[in-house]
């Protein structure tokens, strides 16, 4: 299933799409609903991200070629992760699709994209193992993390380079039918493909991170983890549109704008 979060004269209201339509229902997706009636159009709709997360957990370097990518711009050896270690976000990032990307206007050039999948927890979970942990899962959306690099690299902790008010992108849908080892994850800018990679080539998997963070944390409805990009992501400038496509998910797409400096 395929589901949509949008806001109805001000009113946050779920449904799920059924081709071009969206089928308006009470309830959630992590919880019992029932249909009301209405149908709407997708064209038009007035998308908000998927769900209101609780807990926003990011894997940070967790494929190859984006590690090395990484240590090759710092002009360092690449040291890959040697488990599944994961980091906290801030909720305050995040933009529906459609939404404008802003970059304050005291930044750098190297704000650069990350298309990323997005796993998202349905019921509560504590010392999972692997085997189990996909029946955690209650579905997958899309992510970008978009990323301040000079920020990043220099500040003492990734608050602004990571976290700056609109700088995670999230959505259009929550799909509960995803197959991993089929999708890809394509980025575009301005309608050209930047970057292209199968999506499942992890260094480790969404079953591996879920198991190892129960272990010591209580996983809940609505959190949600962002599983990291591979390859490497260019900068993003005023007036782009940034896409990124998960098959079997959708298309996230977001306009870019820059701050004009204060006078």
């Amino acid at each position: 299933m395929k589901w949509v979060r949008f806001a109805v004269d001000g009113e946050a209201r779920y449904g799920f799409v059924e081709g071009n339509e969206v089928i308006e229902v009470e309830g959630s997706p992590f919880g019992e609903y029932q249909k009301t009636g209405n149908t709407r159009p997708l064209e038009g709709l007035k998308y908000l991200i998927p769900f209101e997360p609780k807990q926003f957990y990011a894997a940070g370097l967790n494929y190859g070629g984006h590690a090395i990518a990484k240590a090759n711009a710092q002009g360092e050896l690449p040291k890959l992760p040697t488990q599944a270690d994961i980091g906290y976000r801030g909720n305050n990032s995040l933009i529906p699709h459609d939404a404008a990307i802003c970059i304050p206007h005291d930044a750098s050039e190297r704000v650069q994209y990350e298309g990323e999948l997005v796993v998202v927890i349905g019921k509560q979970a504590k010392r999972v193992s692997q085997e189990n942990a996909l029946d955690y899962v209650v579905g997958y959306t899309i992510g970008n993390d978009v990323s301040e690099r000079t920020w990043q690299k220099g500040d003492r902790t990734i608050w602004r380079g990571k976290n700056t008010d609109t700088f995670a992108p999230m959505g259009p849908f929550l799909v509960t039918d995803f197959d991993l080892g089929a999708a890809q994850t394509i980025v575009r800018v301005n309608g050209d493909e930047q970057l292209r990679f199968d999506t499942k080539d992890m260094l480790f998997g969404v079953r591996e991170f879920i198991s190892r963070m129960s272990q010591y944390m209580t996983l809940y409805p609505g959190d949600m983890i962002w599983m990291g990009t591979d390859g490497k992501g260019e900068n993003l400038g005023h007036g782009d549109v940034v896409e990124v496509e998960i098959t079997g998910i959708g298309t996230l797409r977001n306009p870019v704008i820059r701050e004009v400096a204060p006078e």
